[in-house]
């Protein structure tokens, strides 16, 4: 089965038979799952009335255990933005009703950020829509496959993963 990155592939080889292009004939695939991924998170989680950075606050504050809370520095920490995109983020999101601001009682200076129910509820339903997707493009694969997959992925993925600051 031959698809379109093997097109692109055999081009290059043809142009530039210099170089190797052998890279491209895994990272354009990665590449191009990551778009047809990322649609199929928009779609999800519209139907559930949220953007994805709305679907990563939550479901870091959903992954904590109850009560559901952290700290803004530790939403920062799990979901890659600034402070300051941060702040905005938690605003919009209370304005919805799906987390609330909760004074800090080991810190008097210091806020918690806690889903509410509605919050926890839409984290919920959105993860399930998320997974029904995700379940739909991995189809092709077997169980072993799929395996296999992410072990290998996450071998890409580590390095990148643990790097400090």
């Amino acid at each position: 089965m031959e698809d379109e990155v093997d097109r692109l592939v055999a081009a290059w080889r043809r142009e530039r038979p210099d170089l190797d292009v052998e890279p491209l004939e895994v990272l354009s695939r990665v590449s191009r799952l990551a778009r047809h991924l990322d649609r199929a998170r928009r779609l999800a989680f519209s139907e559930h009335q949220l953007e994805p950075w709305e679907f990563d606050v939550l479901t870091a504050l959903r992954r904590a255990g109850t009560p559901y809370q952290l700290s803004p520095g530790q939403l920062l920490t799990q979901t890659l933005v600034t402070s300051g995109t941060m702040t905005n983020r938690i605003d919009r999101l209370a304005k919805k009703g799906l987390v609330e601001r909760l004074p800090d009682p080991s810190d008097r200076r210091g806020v918690l950020v806690r889903l509410t129910e509605t919050g926890r509820d839409r984290a919920d339903q959105a993860l399930a829509g998320l997974l029904e997707q995700e379940r739909a493009i991995l189809g092709e694969l077997s169980r072993a496959q799929r395996a296999e997959l992410a072990g290998l992925l996450r071998q890409l993925t580590a390095p990148f993963d643990n790097i400090p600051g």
